[in-house]
């Protein structure tokens, strides 16, 4: 499974609002775009699927922007890669729609449910509040705490 650009930069959208969450204002298209090095014509796009899809609310005018819909901890990462991707298929034949000659009978079929199962528990166990984290400590002048 390959994520697009588009999960990818819908992902680093979110991380960027999920750093600004709580502080009452809505951030401008212009400086998630200048935060996360997005084109800000495709973030535009992207932010409207993420509006649609519920994670995202926007606020039109000159002081308008857009902000989460809820905390960062409870959006996860799985329900945003299926908003921005579809749904998370290893191959085909796991889709009951596909024309699928071996109809789900084949040796593979068990094994790519289960790489399909992993990755999707590891993306149902990640939150935009985790990632967001991840990303304040990878920035150059992050404060680590080691033990």
């Amino acid at each position: 499974m390959k994520i697009s650009t588009k999960g990818d930069y819908g992902l680093r959208a979110l991380i960027e609002l999920a750093h600004r969450y709580g502080d009452g204002k809505p951030t401008q298209s212009g400086d998630i775009a200048a935060a996360k090095a997005i084109p800000e014509s495709y973030l535009e796009q992207l932010l409207g699927t993420l509006r649609r899809a519920g994670f995202v609310r926007s606020v039109r005018g000159p002081q308008g922007g857009h902000s989460l819909t809820r905390p960062p901890a409870q959006i996860q990462v799985s329900d945003v890669i299926a908003a921005l991707e579809g749904p998370i298929m290893a191959v085909d034949c796991l889709d009951e729609t596909s024309g699928c000659a071996k109809n789900g009978g084949c040796a593979q079929s068990e094994m790519w449910a289960a790489v399909r199962d992993a990755i999707v528990g590891v993306l149902s166990s990640t939150t935009i509040a985790d990632l967001a984290e991840r990303d304040r400590l990878a920035q150059p002048g992050a404060t680590r705490y080691i033990i």
